[in-house]
């Protein structure tokens, strides 16, 4: 499994931002899909998370302004960033868990958010 981030950038506080992921490769033993982050100095942490039937899950820090989304068709999972904070900054990584246990990564994608 392949995955490739893209929509990272600088935005000022309280803008919006849209990530997205495409997964190629065995992309059908995908369970779940995910964001994470990590800030300069500070461990990787879970965003939120998308799983096969669409049940979703969120970091509190984010709950109510971001949207985890995924398409079949396209295999892509998107998050949605409304009302960044300049604490959302940090580097965003997406991952796939497959049926079979496994964890793939994808590269960070940057998002800065100025005050």
């Amino acid at each position: 499994v392949q995955l490739q981030a893209s929509g990272g950038g600088l935005v000022q506080a309280g803008g919006s931002l849209r990530l997205s992921c495409a997964a190629s490769g065995r992309s059908a033993v995908i369970n779940v899909l995910g964001w994470y982050r990590q800030a300069p100095g500070k461990q990787r942490e879970l965003v939120a998370t998308i799983t096969k039937s669409d049940v979703t899950n969120y970091a509190e820090s984010v709950k109510g302004r971001f949207t985890i989304s995924r398409d079949y068709a396209k295999n892509t999972v998107d998050l949605q960033m409304n009302s960044l904070k300049p604490e959302d900054t940090a580097d965003y990584f997406c991952n796939a868990a497959t049926i079979y246990g496994n964890s793939y990564w994808g590269k960070g994608t940057l998002v800065t958010v100025s005050s």
